[in-house]
């Protein structure tokens, strides 16, 4: 086994290959991603569909001096193995080991970092043009896939690459599926593409070439063959099958995308131990709400299963609505919503968001309309690392006028949030992270006070101020090491509005105030923390402790809280340097 790809650590040496040796080696390879991410997880059935497509690429073209980009990264792994990082393989996704995406920093032919989705057509349209300003004469390969070519910005880049000469081939890799099915009219469409003369791609300019198959060298070539003789850009259609090679991930996609720990031989995926997420909360709250209340309605740019809305969505086809890889649209989708009579819960990852910030503040907060943001994956989020880590949202919400910004610190808060925020009449977000919670014995709903701040230990030496999961951590560090009499610990669920008549009795208490959070902290709660007590002249010490002011590469959570110092251990050390 691995007799071919063994030798192989630069598309170089690929490229000496006969063509009749691609069959084999993309046998092993197929072997080799599966022996790898049985027993380190990662994204599995994406780039057991592509392993065709990857050979004949770098087969083809001169790569890294041709440019290649891929869209989205989730497909990339044969990219990585055949230029480079075969040896390091079974370091993906580990701290201090190969990204699960494409990155610049890694190598030179990840030409661009593709974390998020949609972005390809738009680079390596800039990447392209750059070339001829510098007139510089190489080819422009963008690979993106069916759910993500249907995203504003890449038709956008579409319509863009349209009006020029350049020498550009987008890849349209098309296997029906995203990480759940694909949505939308484009779906159907793509269906009927080979049938066609004249089509969406044509009439914006470019030139189509296709439909083939993706698995199949010698269609790959010809195509590759074709595209070289056109002038101009050129989309090429190609099928290809999610999970390709592996058939228990070609029957069940959704469930294969990203399996975690498997059995190679028996298809078994290991179980974690039975334990209650944010997401399952999150999950059975949110049915429950759509149940009680039919003015609710839930949004997802394409995370039905991420974000648990699959019994919902069951229950509720019309009210819960997968838009597709389109966060700007699923925001306005929410505030033409909102306009009329319903309640709008937008529920979508932290990192996501940001990429629909204009939508938050100028179709939702200007208007001061009753969307409710259901922001999951708040905080560290793992191996994914820096491009999905959500870091920055209490940051950039904060600022927001008329936004309510919260974060729950246990279960009981959350189904408590995720019920207010109904009877609310303005932008209310919700953040919550990728982690286990412990469970409440109550599981009734009751009403919050807005911006009300919660005293959990009234200790008379040090003042915690604390938001989110990491209240409930600092809650166990205090009572475990017996510090209740010392440490006054108050969570803050609402990071705005901000509770500030506690602020003010406890800047009269308090000397010396800690602020935690599971968020950057410019601009963040600490921050907000800050700004009030210098406005009634606080003349004691304030430190503010939370993420720092870079890039978190991946690593466990439990990994990245050391690296930040926001483990348990630092947290303890540091309550007693400061006692």
């Amino acid at each position: 086994m691995n007799n071919i790809l063994s030798k192989i650590s630069h598309p170089k040496q690929l490229r000496a290959l006969d063509t009749t040796q691609l069959t084999a080696l993309a046998y092993e390879m197929r072997e080799f991603i599966l022996d790898t991410l049985s027993v380190k997880p990662g994204h599995l059935g994406a780039s057991l569909g592509v392993v065709e497509l990857t050979i004949a690429l770098h087969y083809y073209y001169n790569t890294p001096e041709d440019l290649l980009i891929w869209d989205v990264g989730h497909q990339s792994y044969p990219h990585k193995i055949l230029t480079g990082r075969q040896q390091l393989f079974d370091s993906l996704r580990q701290k201090n080991g190969i990204s699960g995406f494409p990155s610049r920093t890694e190598s030179e032919f990840d030409t661009f970092g593709t974390g998020h989705s949609s972005t390809s057509v738009s680079a390596i349209v800039g990447m392209a043009t750059a070339d001829k300003i510098n007139q510089i004469n190489r080819k422009h390969i963008a690979i993106i896939g069916d759910a993500s070519i249907t995203s504003g910005m890449s038709l956008e880049a579409l319509n863009h690459l349209g009006s020029t000469d350049l020498d550009v081939l987008i890849i349209l890799n098309d296997n029906n599926i995203g990480i759940d099915d694909s949505v939308g009219g484009l779906k159907k469409y793509f269906k009927s593409l080979e049938n066609q003369t004249e089509n969406i791609f044509t009439n914006f300019g470019l030139n189509f070439i296709g439909t083939i198959d993706g698995h199949n060298f010698e269609e790959l070539f010809s195509a590759f063959d074709k595209a070289n003789s056109i002038k101009g850009p050129k989309v090429l259609h190609i099928k290809t099958i999610k999970g390709k090679g592996y058939d228990l991930a070609e029957i069940d996609q959704v469930k294969w995308h990203a399996p975690g720990l498997f059995n190679k031989l028996t298809g078994e995926i290991s179980q974690s131990k039975s334990s209650t997420t944010y997401q399952d909360i999150f999950g059975e709250t949110l049915l429950d709400l759509l149940k009680n209340n039919s003015k609710i309605v839930a949004i997802t740019p394409a995370m039905l299963t991420g974000s648990s809305l699959i019994k919902s969505r069951n229950q509720f086809p019309d009210r819960v609505i997968d838009v597709g890889i389109a966060e700007q649209h699923a925001v306005t989708f929410a505030a033409g919503l909102a306009t009329q009579n319903t309640v709008p819960y937008c529920v979508i990852y932290s990192t996501f968001l940001q990429r629909a910030y204009d939508q938050v503040i100028h179709d939702i907060a200007l208007q001061n309309l009753h969307v409710v943001f259901c922001i999951d994956r708040a905080g560290f989020v793992g191996t994914d690392g820096a491009t999905h880590h959500g870091i920055f949202d209490i940051s950039f919400l904060r600022e927001v006028p008329n936004m309510i910004v919260s974060s729950p610190r246990n279960e009981k808060d959350f189904r408590n949030l995720l019920y207010t925020a109904q009877f609310t009449k303005q932008p209310f977000a919700i953040r919550y992270p990728k982690n286990e919670i412990p469970l409440s014995p109550d599981s009734t709903y009751e009403k919050i006070e807005i911006g009300k701040s919660e005293i959990i230990f009234e200790g008379n030496k040090l003042a915690i101020l604390s938001t989110g999961l990491i209240s409930s951590r600092i809650e166990k560090i205090i009572e475990q090491n017996n510090l209740q009499d010392k440490i006054a610990l108050i969570d803050f669920p609402f990071i705005k509005p901000l509770d500030e008549s506690r602020l003010k009795a406890i800047s009269l208490k308090y000397d010396t105030i800690l602020t935690f959070e599971d968020g950057i902290k410019k601009g963040g709660f600490g921050s907000g923390v800050l700004e009030f007590l210098n406005s009634i002249h606080y003349k004691g010490n304030t430190t503010i402790n939370g993420y720092p002011d870079e890039f978190i590469e991946h690593a466990s959570i439990k990994e990245l809280e050391e690296m930040v110092g926001l483990d348990d251990l630092s947290i303890l050390q540091m309550i007693l340097n400061y006692l």
